[in-house]
């Protein structure tokens, strides 16, 4: 199946982060349900994607701090508290933002869908979600 790309001038990238008006990144995890029907929604509309699955290529801590910057909200509230990982943390814990980079590297598929275009970014709770950017 053949993917849309787009290449980006070095003068629009911002941070580590290379975002474009014309193409939607999405990082996802392949195992996803949603992240699954969410690239089905996205290529039945006909968008310009750019897949990133976070098991192969994993963000860097400089990445998913600045993800969190962009959707104005803390490195913990990136990841699924759902996911089986967290069964075993006991809900009185406190992590600092290193410790959240630390467990999103390690385990790539506790992070929540995520989808950006240009200047705007959203978590993917439903597949519709990635109309929002």
């Amino acid at each position: 199946m053949k993917k849309n790309t787009i290449t980006l001038p070095k003068n629009q990238i911002m941070g580590e982060i290379a975002t474009s008006e014309r193409q939607i990144t999405i990082y996802y995890n392949p195992e996803s349900l949603i992240a699954e029907k969410t690239l089905a929604f996205a290529k039945a509309q006909g968008l310009a994607i750019l897949e990133i699955d976070v098991i192969k290529t994993p963000l860097t801590g400089t990445q998913l701090a600045e993800l969190a910057g962009r959707l104005d909200m803390e490195i913990k509230d990136l990841v699924d508290p759902e996911h089986d990982f967290f069964k075993n943390l006991s809900e009185s814990s406190e992590f600092s933002s290193d410790d959240w980079i630390k467990m999103i590297r390690n385990n790539p598929e506790i992070l929540k869908l995520i989808a950006l275009q240009g200047d705007k970014t959203v978590i993917v709770l439903t597949p519709t979600d990635i109309l929002k950017v």
